[in-house]
């Protein structure tokens, strides 16, 4: 049995990061990725049983690091406005410095392996996110909305500015490029839509 090479690991995971982020999941295959490497694609099955254990283990590490970086000085019992902003500022910086991944895990949310990436995210996240949803609707800094409701209006707004952000340009392709300002007019505007 070969032995495993921490550096060619790291190496295959960014290079399919970055064929992920250029042709969507569909377009990551082994072949591709063993080139792209500059390895034999036989050397790939050192790391990874099948295209889906590799997608499957990209996606367990981001969402444990996107997870980390959303909670960073977060707080459960933050006001509602300042534990939003708190969260705005952690997603926004992870996804502007780490755009492929970014890129991944939006390809992953509109994939079959939505479901399952759901399932990765451990308990301290979504228990601080509840806590934190449930904390703002007890104090009247929240209105109580479906979820699916409050994810588009609270989170939504922040995503497609990193989006536009990324693209360099916004609708009718008028350039484009994110700030904190813009971030933090547009929080405003979301906290207003949210408040009781």
């Amino acid at each position: 049995m070969r032995k495993r090479d921490i550096q060619k690991e790291k190496l295959l995971r960014q290079k399919a990061l970055k064929m992920v982020a250029k042709d969507g999941l569909e377009g990551l295959s082994m072949q591709k990725l063993a080139k792209a490497a500059g390895i034999s694609p036989a050397t790939i099955y050192i790391y990874f049983e099948s295209k889906e254990d590799l997608i499957l283990q990209l996606c367990s590490e981001m969402v444990t690091k996107m997870s980390e970086a959303t909670l960073k000085n977060f707080d459960p019992n933050m006001s509602f406005a300042e534990g939003l902003k708190v969260q705005w500022m952690n997603r926004a910086k992870y996804c502007l410095k780490y755009p492929h991944q970014a890129h991944f895990m939006e390809q992953i949310k509109h994939s079959s392996y939505h479901e399952k990436s759901l399932q990765m995210m451990e308990g301290t996240f979504r228990k601080s996110m509840q806590e934190f949803v449930i904390n703002a609707i007890v104090r009247k800094e929240l209105i109580k909305v479906p979820l699916e409701v409050f994810w588009s209006v609270a989170y939504a707004p922040l995503y497609n500015l990193v989006r536009f952000h990324n693209m360099g340009k916004s609708v009718g392709g008028h350039k484009f490029q994110f700030s904190e300002a813009i971030m933090l007019e547009t929080l405003n505007l979301v906290l207003k839509a949210l408040k009781p």
